[in-house]
C-alpha cells in the first residue's frame, strides 16, 4: 500500500512539475508570449512557482512515507535480519530533488510585483543618443 501511494504521489509530482514548466516558461519576461501586460506575466510566473512548490511537496511526502515505512520494518521484531531494507541512494536523491524544486519554486514566487510596482510598465532602455541638443 505503501509502494502504491508513494508511485502516485510521485506521478502527480511529475505532472505538477511538467505544467510548472510550461507555465513558468510562458511567464518569463524573456519570452514573447503576453508582452503587453508584465504584471500578468509576473503573475503567470508566480503561477508556475506556485506549481513547483506543489511538485516538491509531493515528491518530499513520497519520498517520506517510503523512508519511514523502511525505518519501521527495520526496527519491526517480526522482519528477519536478513530481510531488512536501509535507506539506499534513491531516498536521498529524492530528498535533494524535493528541496530543489521546492528552492526554485519559491524563488519563482518571489517575481511577484510589489504595489509600486504594479502600475508602472516596463520599457526596454533605448541607446543614448550621440547628437548634441544646443539652447
Amino acid at each position: 500500500v505503501h509502494i502504491q501511494t508513494s508511485r502516485a504521489l510521485m506521478v502527480i509530482s511529475l505532472l505538477l512539475g511538467f505544467f510548472g514548466i510550461i507555465v513558468s516558461v510562458v511567464g518569463m519576461k524573456c519570452t514573447k508570449v503576453g508582452e503587453e501586460d508584465p504584471v500578468t506575466k509576473s503573475r503567470i510566473a508566480v503561477a508556475g512557482g506556485v506549481l513547483f512548490i506543489l511538485s516538491g511537496l509531493c515528491t518530499l511526502a513520497a519520498v517520506s512515507l517510503y523512508a519511514t515505512q523502511v525505518t519501521y520494518e527495520f526496527f519491526s521484531a517480526s522482519t528477519p535480519i536478513n530481510a531488512r531494507y536501509e535507506f539506499g541512494s534513491a531516498l536521498f536523491v529524492g530528498w535533494g530533488a524535493a528541496s530543489l524544486t521546492l528552492l526554485g519554486g519559491s524563488l519563482l514566487c518571489c517575481s511577484c510585483p510589489t504595489k509600486e510596482r504594479r502600475g508602472q510598465q516596463y520599457y526596454r532602455q533605448s541607446q543614448p543618443s550621440t547628437a548634441r541638443e544646443y539652447v
